[in-house]
């Protein structure tokens, strides 16, 4: 039971949150306070009970409802009311649709009342738990909807429908207020195709199919309760076609995804000869539906910064059987070389019967008329599904290839690591690191080399945390920062990890996500060692118009990429923001990702990673939200470096800074600027890249 100070007006009811368990809430009337107002929201049609109990006056109560939702009262009209019984339970049962309503409680004037108000909401279900009770509805070329729920106690819903010639089926599963799946049956209840994605993504299913019965059903995902609206129309079409095979449910995929757009189309439909044309996405979840107008079709779905919520970069061959195709996957056969314009990369394939072909790349998931095949490779992590950072440079995708090998060592110059009595982060997987060097002595108000090293090494895929971007290659941080004793400089530091890679013939990728401590005998570091070690470096956060130290060494050196910062689908404040945008708060005089010549990539900051705070003598270990500044954005371009290199480690530094580069996804003037340089990291592409060279 909640005591409750409620509302005296329709303006400041008190909002119920209330379900099928019946909630009490007790409070008092006086003269001064005579009437209480409660308000409450349905999101679907609900058998809604209240008793007004225990009152120690005569009390009424009245039900009213809000025609508009605004809560105008000249929109609202008392629909019901309890009869007044002296001081015995006041009791309202009523069916209602989906909307805002309010309670009144109140007492005649100069009286005062305690009362406890009971009130329950269950959903109605109009739909039949079974085959046999299904619910009969109509499909026509009149979009008709069908409101319901499903959850614990009615996993399932089930509708009836009759095409009375071939037709073009639609159907719609919207208004999710949480997740719920979506399927197509054949008259014996057997599955014909299954909706792809889950989360409160709006489902759809649209098929050509005989006349006949078909049963549709709604289910509710892992017992989730969820109100849902269903549409439904056919339109006739001529001629006669076979519907598509049942598959069993261990070959029908409910994955994560969307059948429909989130937000964005596939772009640049280009044309690379009279047969074959090249179809570009964006870096959100695209749905690319196949025209078999040309002989060759190559997609690149690109990152996909919506794909913790459920989108997809989604190949739609909805129209075709998976028998009908020869599938080559990247991760089975090799893949296909192809040259889209901007160098060899292995595609996946799919070659049907009359020899037309698809070649496609950073595809998370293809759609057949049987079945749904998910191609991205999603961990365990908890967190991972918050980590649109990895999401949007398509690390999912590029994991197909590689999880990092133990070929390549990554170093890591930057604040030492949080540690209590030698324990690191325990979402961080075993870190190399010197005894007397590695402790961070926070100058900082938290542990910024425990935030960059969760960006590339948090274990993952164990059921923990977060994931990293690299799941196996060697990691060793070395303390550069804060002047205290046992900390290297960069070029002892650099010198360090060189010797450490050199001993076991590892290729180097070194983090620096810093600025200055640049010197004539750091710079001859880099010069020396053009090869085997790559150098990865903040462009500054000062929103200036040149690179700062050492980062405006990418412009002379092969083997030093320069990293600025990009949005995902917001800013630090909530504002909207297209992703890849360059950061910059110019306006209020926070800070912003340089620009300059030399400037190579830009990659995701403002995102969730590891952190560690010292509020007292000990470490205190747990999540940052919004790791940001160009500093966050060097260690995602790092991790996505070492997954290049173990794809082959045959190539040399300068390659996989070429290789980055080429495979960028450009953003601002068509090819390379000094805002953006060659554009936006793209992790598939360039293991993709890697692979062809390999």
């Amino acid at each position: 039971m909640s005591v409750i100070g409620t509302g005296q007006s329709l303006g400041t009811a008190k909002d119920l949150n209330i379900d099928r368990s019946t909630k009490v809430f007790s409070d008092t009337l006086s003269s001064d306070h005579q009437s209480a107002f409660y308000s409450f929201s349905l999101k679907g049609g609900s058998s809604f009970n209240l008793d007004l109990e225990d009152a120690s006056r005569n009390a009424k109560v009245d039900l009213i409802r809000d025609a508009n939702g605004n809560g105008a009262v000249d929109d609202t009209e008392v629909f019901n009311s309890s009869i007044f019984n002296s001081t015995k339970t006041e009791s309202i049962q009523q069916s209602l649709d989906a909307g805002t309503y309010y309670i009144r409680v109140y007492v005649n004037e100069g009286l005062a009342a305690n009362y406890k108000l009971a009130v329950s909401a269950t959903p109605l279900d109009n739909a039949g738990a079974s085959l046999e009770a299904a619910r009969h509805i109509t499909a026509n070329g009149k979009t008709k909807n069908y409101s319901d729920w499903v959850g614990i106690s009615d996993t399932n819903d089930y509708y009836k429908l009759q095409l009375k010639t071939t037709s073009n089926l639609k159907l719609g599963l919207n208004a999710l207020s949480d997740n719920a799946q979506l399927q197509l049956l054949d008259s014996n209840g057997n599955t014909l195709t299954s909706s792809l994605d889950v989360g409160v993504a709006n489902k759809s299913i649209n098929l050509t199919l005989n006349k006949g019965t078909y049963y549709v059903r709604v289910n509710s995902y892992e017992n989730s309760e969820t109100f849902y609206s269903l549409s439904v129309s056919a339109a006739s079409v001529s001629g006669h076609v076979t519907p598509p095979t049942p598959t069993s449910a261990n070959t029908t995929s409910a994955i994560s995804g969307v059948t429909q757009q989130l937000t964005s189309t596939a772009s640049a439909v280009l044309p690379l000869d009279g047969n074959t044309q090249y179809v570009k996405g964006t870096l959100r979840a695209d749905t690319f539906t196949y025209q078999s107008s040309y002989n060759r079709t190559v997609y690149s779905g690109n990152g996909n910064v919506d794909y913790g919520s459920g989108g997809r970069d989604l190949l739609d061959l909805s129209s075709f059987l998976s028998t009908q195709a020869t599938i080559k996957l990247i991760e089975t056969t090799g893949g296909v070389k192809y040259n889209p314009g901007n160098g060899d990369r292995m595609f996946d394939a799919i070659t049907f019967s009359n020899g037309k072909e698809i070649l496609f790349e950073s595809i998370e998931a293809i759609r057949f008329a049987d079945k749904t095949i998910n191609l991205s490779v999603t961990p365990n992590d908890p967190l991972f599904g918050q980590q649109w950072n990895l999401h949007m440079m398509g690390v999912q995708s590029a994991w197909r290839i590689t999880t990092g090998a133990n070929n390549v060592l990554v170093g890591i110059e930057d604040t030492g690591l949080a540690a209590n009595g030698g324990n690191l982060h325990p979402d961080l997987r075993s870190i190399e690191k010197l005894d007397n060097n590695y402790l961070d002595e926070l100058s900082n108000s938290t542990a910024h080399g425990t935030s960059v090293t969760g960006v590339i090494a948090a274990a993952s895929n164990n059921g923990i945390g977060m994931s990293g971007i690299n799941w196996n290659s060697s990691v060793f941080h070395i303390d550069v920062m804060g002047g205290n004793a046992g900390d290297y400089d960069l070029v002892s530091a650099t010198q360090t990890l060189i010797n450490q890679a050199n001993s076991r013939g590892q290729r180097l990728v070194v983090n620096l996500s810093l600025t200055g401590g640049s010197t004539p005998s750091f710079e001859q570091l880099i010069a020396n060692n053009q090869t085997t070690t790559l150098f990865v470096v903040a462009s500054g956060n000062s929103d200036g118009n040149s690179l700062e130290s050492p980062a405006n060494l990418a412009s002379r050196f092969s083997n030093v990429i320069a990293v600025g910062a990009s949005w995902g689908l917001q800013d630090w404040y909530g504002n909207a923001k297209t992703p890849g945008t360059r950061i910059s708060y110019l306006n209020i005089g926070w800070w912003g990702s340089n620009k300059g010549d030399g400037l190579t990539l830009t990659a995701p900051s403002e995102f969730l990673t590891t952190n560690a705070t010292k509020p007292s003598t000990t470490f205190e270990f747990g999540y940052d939200q919004r790791f940001n500044g160009t500093s966050a954005a060097v260690p995602n371009v790092t991790g996505v470096a070492s997954l290049v290199w173990s794809a082959n480690p045959n190539l040399t530094a300068g390659q996989i800074k070429s290789i980055l580069s080429e495979t960028a996804y450009d953003l601002g003037t068509p090819g390379y600027d000094t805002e953006y340089g060659y554009g936006f990291i793209n992790a598939d592409a360039a293991v993709r890249r890697a692979k062809a060279l390999a």
